[in-house]
């Protein structure tokens, strides 16, 4: 792959994830930036500014470029229309002008919220991105492929990395249903597979997690907080589904009157309380043959203990 890889998405931390990774080799980057730049310096990357309904933009963008990832996504809103402009015509938009450009790979950061699509407008704008895709690819000439990853957490992330903090010091939420359990990845080990899905023929939609096969409940989960953060055992507080519903409906409430997009909606508890988030990487690994090289407990010593980022080689579920 000669041309460069253009990223939308670039300021978010995945964005960013993936675009140290390629820079570390030696791959030309084009990265689409909306409202900040990155912050990043580097003599293989170029930056283009605007949003991904802006035509010029994304024609400056792809102007050359072999593949692109579209990372950009919506992830707070009131209701499907908050959340379709980026997660469903944004799709369509970077379709469109991959087909118009040349482009020869498109892959889509999409979300294992997709796979159930009735449990909230986030989760159904995922899935119409993803249709999205599948409709304009057809007879376009470029090749595509989508991940949905699971809960994915590392530096710069703003929501579970929060959450694994509060766990180390002693309050553990638990706002699942009994016998709930999900995956889990690191945001680099997210990078490594769209790194190796640009550089594959392989189409299909993929799910992939941290190696760990039947993922983790949410007391699991805090047990290795406490494990890492060297600590006993926390409180755990029970979440009960009609608190946190009565919660989000009141902030959805709020946010109508106030006009900001709100995180916590009745659409997220369902989301949260959903019993089943686990995936498997069987595919993408046979597909690809990546596997997940960073184990919780690392990534969480990393985080808690800024002890170094450790890889744990062979991780794989694949049989």
């Amino acid at each position: 792959m000669t041309g460069p890889v253009a990223v939308t998405g670039a300021s978010g931390f995945v964005g960013r994830a993936l675009i140290g990774q390629l820079l570390d080799a030696g791959r030309p980057v084009r990265a689409l930036v909306h409202r900040q730049g990155l912050g990043i310096t580097h003599p293989l990357l170029e930056t283009v500014t605007g949003g991904l309904s802006d035509k010029a933009a994304l024609a400056k963008l792809m102007a050359g470029a072999q593949a692109v990832v579209h990372v950009a996504g919506q992830v707070r809103g009131r209701d499907l229309a908050d959340f379709l402009g980026v997660n469903a015509d944004g799709v369509t938009h970077v379709a469109e002008a991959a087909q118009v450009s040349g482009v020869r790979r498109v892959i889509l950061i999409s979300s294992l919220a997709a796979r159930a699509p009735h449990l909230s407008p986030y989760a159904a704008s995922k899935r119409a991105g993803e249709e999205r895709l599948a409709k304009v690819a057809i007879g376009a000439g470029f090749t595509s492929a989508i991940l949905r990853p699971p809960a994915i957490y590392g530096p710069e992330d703003r929501e579970l990395v929060p959450l694994f903090q509060t766990m180390a010091r002693g309050i553990v939420p638990l706002p699942g249903v009994a016998g709930a359990r999900a995956s889990l990845l690191h945001v680099d080990d997210l990078a490594r597979a769209i790194v190796k899905l640009l550089d594959s023929a392989a189409e299909a939609t993929y799910e992939l997690d941290d190696g760990h096969g039947a993922g983790y409940s949410w007391d699991e989960i805090a047990t290795l907080v406490e494990q890492v953060a060297g600590r006993g055992r926390g409180w755990r507080v029970k979440l009960p589904g009609g608190v946190l519903r009565a919660v989000a409906t009141g902030n959805l409430l709020a946010s109508r009157l106030l006009g900001y997009s709100p995180m916590l909606t009745p659409g997220k508890v369902n989301e949260l309380r959903h019993p089943d988030w686990v995936c498997d990487n069987t595919e993408i690994s046979r597909d690809t043959g990546w596997q997940p090289l960073i184990s919780l407990e690392n990534g969480l010593s990393s985080i808690l203990r800024g002890t170094p980022l450790k890889s744990d080689r062979g991780i794989t579920n694949v049989t």
